[in-house]
Order: structure tokens, then sequence, then C-alpha cells
């Protein structure tokens, strides 16, 4: 059941700038900001025994959604999990190995295997997830806001037909070709399963989502359109927009995906992730004050010396400009290998830097 109360929150920023409130600072998180780059977060999976073993135990899941934010003042905690759940839960079997990414044990290739997928129960299949957000929503007590997030149905489609991660789109893009009503069926299905798992991380306590359309950029224009937008579209209509007294933004990021910002502002979400190959000048110019945008500098400048790094943080800030509706973040995820106090120094750049655009 949805909550009326007003949740305090010790900061919002995120959350304001999001839905292009005023803020004083502006504010930033990093995708993959709970991962390999942080020593403790390696000596936490170790104990779970595996990634998907750190996935589906809610206590240490929450351990290292929290690790980043004692070491960096962040605006915003991630929820620790795996887009690929989802499919998992949908009976494919999911599983890693070693130097390789994900795998699937029953990858979808016949018409009879689409058919039997089931759409999972979030609070059955799924309930661990669940678990892990409530008790990281108790732990940050109100620290700094919580974010959820899903795969896209397209991205979700790509593992599951490709059986693992790929560089060609052989197998997907066959389906996408060769028997289009079978793609839509896939899509449709995932789309429903997405729906139903935001939405429970919201009724959880999730207090923003984002929707991670990894491999969205691989497709041409109208298939983008087709495959990848019209079941993200489907998905912000069906969410969960107001929880706890409070708005849910929604945050839509299309890797590769700059040349279609403006039909992704149409969808109804409140937030497009941009990365690094669009400048943020020439994106803001063409969404307008439709949504916010959050990025967007390129993860490898983590390599460098703290000084550029803070000039980085200058460019990314001056190309946004004056006001509101900025989140800081990198342009996709931060590399395993990252010194983390070079993150440190990107995070204090921006909270140092970015007062002059608020005034």
């Amino acid at each position: 059941m949805e909550c009326d109360k007003v949740t305090d929150l010790k900061n919002d920023r995120f959350l304001r700038a999001l839905q292009r409130e005023p803020v004083d600072v502006t504010p930033v998180w990093m995708m993959r900001q709970a991962g390999r780059y942080l020593p403790e977060y390696r000596e936490t999976r170790s104990k779970a025994g595996s990634f998907l073993g750190l996935c589906k135990n809610p206590e240490l899941a929450c351990e290292v959604t929290i690790q980043p934010l004692r070491r960096f003042p962040l605006d915003a905690a991630i929820l620790f999990s795996d887009i690929l759940t989802v499919p998992d839960a949908m009976g494919l079997g999911l599983y890693f190995a070693e130097g390789e990414g994900p795998r699937f044990h029953r990858p979808i290739q016949t018409e009879a295997a689409i058919k039997s997928l089931g759409v999972p129960d979030p609070e059955e299949e799924l309930a661990y997830v669940m678990n892990a957000v409530r008790t990281i929503r108790r732990e940050l007590d109100g620290q700094v806001p919580l974010i959820g997030f899903s795969g896209s149905p397209w991205t979700l489609a790509t593992y599951m037909v490709e059986g693992s991660s790929t560089k060609n789109f052989a197998k997907v893009k066959g389906m996408m070709f060769g028997r289009p009503d079978l793609m839509h069926q896939l899509l449709s299905k995932t789309t429903d399963a997405v729906v139903l798992y935001l939405n429970a991380q919201i009724r959880a306590g999730a207090q923003a989502v984002m929707i991670f359309d990894t491999w969205g950029g691989v497709l041409s224009p109208a298939d983008f359109r087709i495959f990848s937008l019209a079941y993200m579209e489907r998905i912000v209509q069906g969410l969960v927009r107001r929880n706890e007294g409070r708005n849910v933004p929604v945050i839509l990021f299309t890797k590769g995906g700059g040349q279609w910002l403006e039909i992704m502002a149409q969808t109804g979400c409140d937030a497009l992730g941009v990365d690094w190959t669009t400048d943020l000048d020439d994106a803001r110019k063409r969404v307008g004050d439709r949504v916010a945008l959050q990025g967007n500098i390129d993860p490898c400048i983590l390599y460098s010396s703290p000084e550029q790094i803070r000039e980085g943080v200058k460019r990314v800030l001056a190309s946004y400009g004056s006001g509101s509706g900025h989140v800081f973040n990198l342009g996709h995820g931060i590399h395993p290998d990252v010194n983390p106090d070079r993150a440190l120094t990107l995070v204090e750049a921006v909270h140092d830097l970015s007062p002059a655009y608020h005034r």
C-alpha cells in the first residue's frame, strides 16, 4: 500500500534537481558507485561467495549500497543489484562465468520459449530485491534518497536471446528482423515484468527509478523507436509516480542515444541520462525545460590527476550552465580499477564549483 506521509530527507537536492526545482549545489552520484573499485566492496563480495550471492543477500546488498556514502558526500544511493535479475526470475537461469560476464542456462531460442515465459511476482521470485530496498531505506535513515532501477526491455531481451554478452547482436537482431512478431511478444512480456518490478521497488521505498537502456544505441533510429523507445514509454506510463507524499522521478538512460533526446523527452519521464558523446549545452537546448539532464563526464577522466578532474568538472558544469535541472554523473559506470581517491576528488569538485550556477 502506498504511504501518503512525507518522509523526512536530510538531503533531497537530487530529487529536487530531477524535477528542475532550485538547489543549492548540483547533486552528484555515480553509476556503479558501489562496485569493485572499492576494497570494502571486494571484501563483502568475498563473504557472499559470488556476485549473484551478493545480489540475493539483502543485508550484504544493503552494506555495499551504503559503502560509497561512507567515503564520499554523494547526494543519492542506488540499490545494489543487477539488471538481469528480472530475466532470471522469468526462468532463464542466470549465472556468471569467471571473466566472461553474465550467462543464461536457458536463453530464448524458440517461439515456444517466449510463450512459456511467466511474468514474475516481484514480492515472490524477486523478494530478495524488495527486502534489500526496505533494508537500505531503514539503514539510510533519510540521509539521501534511494534510486531503484531496471534494464530496459530491449536491453534485457538482448541478453535473453543471445544468452550472454555479445558484440554483434546477431541472434537478437536476427529475431528482430526475421520474426518481429516474436520480438514484440518478448518485449511485451518483459515490459509487463519491469513495470511490476519497478512499482514494487517504489512501494518498498525507492524514491526515484532509472531505466538503463544499455544497448538501445546499437539500433537504427527507426528500430530504436519501435523496439526500445515504445516499450520504455509503456513503462513510464505504467509506473507509480507518487509515494510517501513525494513525486517519484523517472530517469531514462540510453547509452549512445544522444541523437534521440527529443523523442525520449516525450515519454513522460522526468530526466534523461546523457553519456559523454553529447554536450550538455546542446542537450539542454534540444529538450528545453521538458526534462532534467543527468551526466555526463567521461568515466576515464578518473584515471587522470586531481587537477585534470577538477577541470573536467568545470567544463561539464559550464556546459550545462546556470539553473537547476542537472544531476552530475559519469557518462557511464565507474571502472573497477579506478583509485577511490579520484572519485572523491570528483564529488568534492562538483560541490565546490557548482554553487556559482545556482545563485
